[in-house]
């Protein structure tokens, strides 16, 4: 029997399912819809250009093969622009922007069609300068069609991921491209917690509806850092909720950087949560070698720097330093002031010397390893103090007396064996590292609050610790 498209597609998708991640399946496919079946080819619908771009490079092998598997028969998948696109539900306690004539932004230029920012711009977070590698490219890819289509692609965009990724740059390099096309677009950039003592000034001075104005009328790209600190602030929440809301309105870009995906946000109101979410998520993880090796290069190109530095000692930085793009980019400093003060040339031997403190020899590793304890030796020991199995702990249950102890494994991984954030989630079912992020933070907070907690804690800490 000859299957409708519809039901072709709901059986590829199924299958996909189990062959692709959910962020990729949630994000990219399950948005998709079936419009035809001529000639061996599923054609499906995507919002736009980028999508149905994004989707024929990276996706549309994969479920052709999947296609062929459900049909019994050669059956290519293609993707193309939808006539019409899918509305946004209709937003409750929508908040019309306060009447007045157009002024100026905090900390700008002043007047309609100033290119204003209460922190000034970065004039080296451009995309020329962000190097893309696997962990970064979904991140890297949407914000280059919200530069591209701002406010109508990805609005808003929410990028996540650990301190010293690109985070920044990326939303920073939006504005760069933004304004290089039209220079009149009125860029407003805070972080959050600028905006938290903003709001505190604003009611401290009865001055809320000017306040409202500059955020809300006076924006054509809304570029917040570090959302996540906006956990547990009421009264800045609901202004920012409402912002949020007159800002999104009228079609102005909004870009929200966090160290954490919306629903791992604690405190965080329900209804931000869900418009947080209503454009594209998108994590930027820790880069592999090749990609630190990448970015070492370019550090060097921009600084002009590639007959200073060997590319044997880029590659020997790369391999010793993994925590994050900062870093790496600090070691280039570093040894470069320790060469200068030393009067000798770069080399391997130099910046083993000069990064002493970042870099441990093979020798150091191995006798480290030695003593530190295993990831599995760690879940043992919790599950044990704890009252549950360490199978518990891998398990995918998130239920409070697993819960709790997990989070405690997974900042003792961190803290005692200094594990990378992805692979302690490995260690446990898999999870993301920005859940990681969250428990670690979460259990060194409880640990400052609960004497009781702390001890337990340290008690676990003191029978895994090398004598």
């Amino acid at each position: 029997m000859q299957l409708s498209p519809k039901d072709l597609w709901a059986r590829v998708l199924d299958e996909a399912r189990g062959e692709l991640p959910d962020h990729t399946v949630r994000t990219w496919l399950e948005p998709a819809e079936p419009i035809a079946l001529e000639n061996g080819t599923l054609v499906l619908g995507a919002p736009d250009q980028f999508a149905v771009e994004w989707n024929e490079s990276k996706h549309a092998a994969v479920l052709s093969q999947l296609a062929q598997r459900v049909a019994g028969q050669p059956v290519s998948v293609a993707f193309r622009v939808t006539d019409e696109r899918q509305k946004r539900p209709q937003m409750d306690l929508f908040v019309a922007p306060p009447p007045g004539a157009i002024g100026s932004v905090p900390g700008g230029n002043g007047g309609k069609g100033a290119n204003t920012s209460t922190q000034p711009l970065n004039e080296r977070y451009t995309f020329e300068t962000f190097v893309i590698g696997k962990s970064n490219e979904l991140a890297a890819a949407a914000a280059h069609a919200a530069a591209e289509s701002p406010g109508k692609s990805y609005n808003p965009l929410f990028i996540y991921g650990a301190t010293g990724l690109g985070k920044t740059h990326l939303m920073q390099a939006i504005a760069h491209a933004v304004l290089r096309r039209q220079p009149d677009t009125r860029v407003l950039y805070v972080g959050a917690e600028q905006f938290i003592n903003e709001v505190i000034e604003s009611i401290h001075s009865r001055t809320m509806p000017e306040f409202r104005r500059r955020y809300r009328s006076d924006v054509d790209l809304f570029l917040v850092d570090d959302v996540h600190f906006l956990e547990g602030k009421e009264m800045t929440q609901e202004e920012f909720f409402h912002t949020f809301n007159a800002l999104y309105e009228a079609n102005k870009q909004i870009v929200l950087t966090s160290d954490r995906p919306p629903k791992e946000i604690p405190g965080l109101e329900a209804r931000l949560v869900s418009r947080f979410e209503w454009g594209m998520v998108a994590d930027i993880g820790q880069p592999d070698l090749e990609h630190r090796i990448a970015i070492l290069r370019k550090k060097a190109e921009q600084d002009h720097l590639e007959l200073a530095i060997p590319d044997d000692v880029l590659r020997f930085i790369a391999e010793n330093v993994r925590s994050n793009v900062r870093e790496l980019e600090g070691c280039i400093i570093k040894l470069l002031l320790f060469a200068s003060l030393k009067h000798k040339e770069v080399s391997v031997d130099l910046a083993r010397e000069a990064l002493a403190d970042r870099i441990r020899t093979p020798d150091e590793a191995m006798a480290a390893n030695r003593q530190l304890p295993s990831i599995s030796r760690v879940q043992e020991v919790v599950a044990r103090r704890w009252g549950v199995t360490p199978e518990g702990l891998r398990s995918k249950a998130r239920i409070k007396t697993l819960t709790v102890p997990r989070q405690i494994a997974m900042f003792l991984a961190r803290d005692l064996l200094q594990m990378q954030l992805v692979e302690i989630g490995q260690a446990f079912g898999g999870r993301d590292h920005s859940t990681v992020i969250h428990s670690v933070d979460k259990v060194a907070r409880l640990m400052t609050r609960d004497r009781g907690f702390r001890e337990k804690v340290e008690l676990a800490r003191m029978e895994l610790s090398p004598e």
